[in-house]
């Protein structure tokens, strides 16, 4: 479970710093007792004790599988002593977190004008360095985690970073013609067996999808496929239609992994942030 150690490893370097920060101002330092070692209730278990992550898919009283759980990407930023990216500062984001359609025959199908946006924007103007939301569909690869509270009519996901939300419904609602562009965007969901799969639109118009600062605009339609095939995994099929900024719609698939008895924690991306002022004008993830 090396993607669960590096995760671990990232959280309590964040409660360091923190801890550090407070020693710093001279104020009191509070107990860090936020749950991130509490066995969880309802945890399949193997003998031993640890987590059985291949365990059954639980089910909601409805029959239909439980997204509930907290989930982290599966697949981690790995060190590349090539290059010596991420040698030393392992965090838990997705390599598609800085570039998400990296593993596309010919890479994303940009309008003309949205390749040249790409090529403008650098780190320093990226929302998420700047404190502002994440958006979907970034926010399954960031290296936070996310806290998904599931019943048969509403999937909630709960964000660590920015104590952000998002809200799922599943009860047969339309997606709404005229709404306000947002962040999140509107999303509605229905079944096809045990795939769930949400609709969303309702965007705002200068979004990043990733690192790389590629785009998604008002006129974007997110489609997610999740799948629960274990207690353990969440699959997640995420197909893009822009007409916007792309010439068709594409598709990629992501996993995440259920993270056992721990909890989210504060992280409030205004708190002491200064990174963003001394950033360059290129960017690594391009």
């Amino acid at each position: 479970m090396r993607g669960v150690e590096l995760i671990e490893r990232w959280r309590l370097r964040l409660k360091v710093l923190a801890f550090l920060m407070i020693l710093i101002a001279g104020t009191p330092a509070p107990g860090f007792g936020q749950w991130i070692h509490y066995p969880a209730a309802g945890v399949p278990r193997k003998a031993g004790g640890s987590p059985d992550l291949a365990a059954p898919t639980p089910r909601l009283p409805d029959g239909k599988p439980d997204f509930s759980g907290i989930w982290h990407t599966a697949v981690i930023n790995q060190c590349d002593p090539k290059t010596g990216l991420f040698c030393g500062q392992e965090i838990g984001g997705s390599p598609l977190a800085l570039n998400i359609g990296r593993d596309l025959p010919g890479g994303l199908p940009f309008q003309p004008w949205a390749a040249e946006l790409v090529k403008r924007r650098f780190s320093k103007d990226d929302p998420h360095v700047r404190c502002l939301p994440d958006n979907p569909p970034r926010t399954w690869g960031m290296p936070h985690l996310t806290k998904a509270i599931h019943t048969p009519r509403l999937l909630v996901l709960l964000y660590e970073v920015n104590a952000m939300y998002r809200q799922i419904f599943i009860d047969g609602r339309p997606l709404p013609k005229d709404s306000n562009p947002s962040w999140n965007g509107y999303s509605s969901a229905l079944w096809e067996g045990d795939t769930l799969v949400i609709r969303t639109a309702g965007f705002r118009d200068d979004l990043w999808i990733d690192m790389a600062g590629d785009p998604m605009t008002s006129a974007a339609t997110m489609t997610e496929r999740l799948r629960r095939p274990n207690y353990g995994t969440l699959e997640i099929e995420i197909t893009i239609d822009d007409p916007k900024a792309y010439k068709r719609p594409w598709s990629v698939a992501m996993k995440q992994e259920i993270m056992p008895d721990t909890e989210l924690i504060d992280e409030i991306c205004l708190e002491n942030e200064k990174s963003w002022q001394h950033m360059q004008t290129s960017d690594p993830a391009k």
